[in-house]
């Protein structure tokens, strides 16, 4: 007995040697925690080394310091660069900012150095969670020197917008639609680029819920809006909405990434606008019906069953809950393929791309290349060739040609893509069977 007792003492220790060898093979685990780390080190010596880009944060601090001064009318919130074109979760934010440091850049880009760090763990989370690319191809998401500059060398307000939306969408890949929403609302807030997700949130939230829980999540987001411009609505309102919600701007020809080979009397003229305008909602309209509503039967399908369930739907007061017996759970992946597909839609159709534009889909690249079915050394290539155009200062009529001929391509890819069965087969089986064990 004393033998085999002794014999069984070692047990322990090997099972301690196997857990750690276990967790050594998980690559998929350990790197991303070593990237973040490795990141995190890039981005202080960038902060430290690497001067800082006068652009905006000047005017950034001079809008701010009008609406701190009592200025609640938009039309007169101005900087060094123009007008406030933001709505007035920008304001917030900077305010914020100024009042933490002082207005000096160097402790703002150590915080938004924090910033980078906190949304590139976000995206690393979703990219798990996913599980679409290989372990290795996540280290693309940190080898831009461009997003870099973005965050920690220019301080846009496009990294509170895309940090944002991330933890929009980790909200939504757990069906969390109306804390997302809020979110989301947040990101339009401080610039509405955001929007660009819109029509693909709208198309998720019509599978994922029947129209009250549509309606409801939508009133959310409406009131954060509200809420946020409330001092400027009760006082100014018709100069807030003009300006902070302007979707007709023109953009300077000369700052176009994108179509800087275009003529500058075409690229601002009205027609070429509705041209692409035309060309987005084309786009969007047939990847909703032949590829994110295919398993729906297409988007028409869909939008006739909702139509049909709100013409037969009574309103009574229990069904306002947030237990909606027609409430169906989506695929993570099917979340965030519509999401990042029908952004990118609207970066290839948007007239102009400024630089910090970049940030708007830098992180959903990889997850589009690999979701494509090109072979591993296309993708590569292409992910190099759209991260070198972005970093010709300043651009010409070679490099935006070749960046929207690289974009079309990836869309061509995107197209040809097999779509996914969208929703969790077993979950409603799954919660049914919990409540039966609970009762």
């Amino acid at each position: 007995m004393a033998v085999r007792s002794a014999a069984a003492k070692p047990k322990p220790m090997r099972k301690k040697d196997s857990s750690i060898q276990k967790l050594f093979r998980k690559p998929k685990i350990l790197f991303p925690v070593a990237l973040l780390f490795a990141d995190a080190v890039l981005v202080s010596l960038i902060v430290t080394y690497v001067p800082y880009t006068k652009i905006d944060w000047d005017a950034y601090m001079s809008q701010v310091s009008g609406f701190l001064g009592g200025e609640r009318d938009y039309s007169k919130l101005k900087g060094d660069t123009g007008p406030l074109v933001y709505p007035a979760g920008f304001l917030y934010v900077y305010s914020f900012f100024q009042y933490v440091t002082g207005g000096q850049v160097y402790p703002a880009q150590i915080l938004f150095g924090f910033l980078y760090i906190v949304n590139l763990g976000m995206v690393l989370f979703i990219y798990l969670k996913t599980d679409v690319l290989p372990w290795w191809a996540l280290s693309l998401l940190s080898l831009s020197k461009r997003v870099h500059s973005i965050f920690v060398l220019r301080l846009f307000n496009d990294c509170f917008a895309t940090t944002l939306f991330h933890a929009a969408l980790i909200s939504f890949l757990y069906q969390k639609w109306h804390l997302g929403l809020l979110i989301f609302s947040g990101a339009v807030s401080i610039k509405m680029n955001v929007l660009l997700y819109a029509p693909s949130l709208l198309l998720l939230m019509l599978k994922a819920m029947d129209i009250v829980g549509v309606i409801s999540a939508l009133a959310g987001a409406a009131l954060v809006q509200i809420v946020l411009g409330l001092p400027f609505l009760l006082s100014y309102p018709t100069a807030y909405i003009s300006k902070a919600f302007d979707l007709g701007r023109v953009f300077i020809h000369f700052w176009s990434v994108n179509f800087k080979f275009v003529p500058e009397p075409v690229f601002v003229s009205r027609g070429f606008a509705l041209f692409l305008l035309a060309a987005h909602l084309s786009l969007l309209t047939v990847f909703a019906h032949y590829r994110w509503c295919r398993h729906e039967g297409g988007l028409f399908s869909l939008l006739h069953s909702r139509f049909i369930q709100m013409k037969l739907r009574t309103f009574p007061l229990k069904q306002f809950s947030s237990h909606d017996s027609n409430f169906r759970f989506i695929r993570m992946e099917h979340i965030a393929t519509t999401m990042f597909v029908g952004n990118f839609i609207g970066i290839v159709c948007a007239r102009s791309l400024h630089y910090q534009f970049y940030s708007w889909y830098f992180y959903s690249l990889p997850y589009l290349l690999w979701i494509t079915p090109f072979p591993t050394w296309l993708r590569l290539i292409l992910f190099a060739t759209v991260e070198c155009c972005w970093n010709i200062y300043p651009s010409n009529i070679y490099s935006s040609a070749l960046l929207l001929g690289v974009h079309l391509i990836i869309l061509v890819g995107l197209w040809k893509a097999s779509p996914e069965y969208p929703y969790e087969h077993d979950m409603n089986y799954k919660s049914s069977n919990s409540k039966k064990k609970g009762n």
